[in-house]
């Protein structure tokens, strides 16, 4: 059996299922139980994460909320050895596809589980040293603007969740739920409103967008002092 987290001592907040357990209680095929296992199971969903023994060394984490196919995630690990990465992602299809994709890539774990709950309850204060949210979905009729993930208190959690100088990197092609961006993060005296990094590898929706000329919508936000 191969077992990935030997180390995690059972009970702790979250631990690594061996693959064979993991792909069978999760619905996967045959074909993936010879897969390093890179998907987290809890043993409590209000525990902070113990990301030491998940990743199983201490260096900087980056956490992409809604890791879609896993692409973008893969890539910036594979660019970036000496980070951690961590994909969160609520549909079951997309994290197969994300774990198919880690499965070679030790600096890579996977969550199954909605983002918003993961940054509020699950991540330690001060863990994170970057946030990709990139395409969330923009809730485009006025009904459903309640819906979007980024809202005032969204941007209060990312903001305990971040080191002292991180960061939350944001991309959209809504140009409404764009200005509503900016709009919320303005008010929020903890962040400091940056131009987007140009070089960082497509995400597929992304790739998308840019090949239907439609426009992209980019901006960082940087923690620079504590919310009141």
């Amino acid at each position: 059996m191969n077992v990935v987290a030997a180390s995690l001592r059972r009970g702790a907040s979250a631990r690594l299922l061996p693959a064979d357990t993991a792909t069978q209680r999760r619905g996967y095929s045959s074909a993936y139980y010879e897969m390093p296992c890179r998907l987290i199971e809890l043993d409590s969903p209000t525990d902070r994460l113990d990301l030491q023994k998940i990743f199983g060394r201490k260096v900087p984490l980056h956490v992409d909320l809604g890791c879609g196919d896993g692409s973008f995630l893969c890539a910036l690990a594979q660019r970036m050895p000496d980070k951690n990465f961590l994909g969160i992602e609520r549909l079951l299809n997309r994290v197969r596809t994300s774990a198919r994709k880690a499965a070679g890539l030790e600096n890579v774990r996977l969550l199954r589980m909605e983002s918003l709950y993961a940054v509020r309850y699950l991540l330690p204060a001060e863990s994170v040293e970057r946030f990709y949210l990139l395409f969330p979905d923009p809730w485009p009729k006025r009904r459903h603007h309640r819906r979007r993930i980024v809202t005032p208190h969204f941007l209060g959690s990312v903001h305990a969740a971040l080191r002292k100088n991180g960061s939350i990197y944001i991309a959209t092609d809504d140009v409404d739920y764009f200005g509503k961006i900016e709009e919320i993060a303005e008010s929020n005296s903890g962040f400091a409103i940056g131009d987007a990094d140009a070089d960082l590898p497509q995400s597929k929706f992304g790739r998308i967008f840019r090949e239907k000329g439609a426009p992209v919508h980019l901006l960082t936000l940087r923690k620079i002092s504590p919310v009141k």
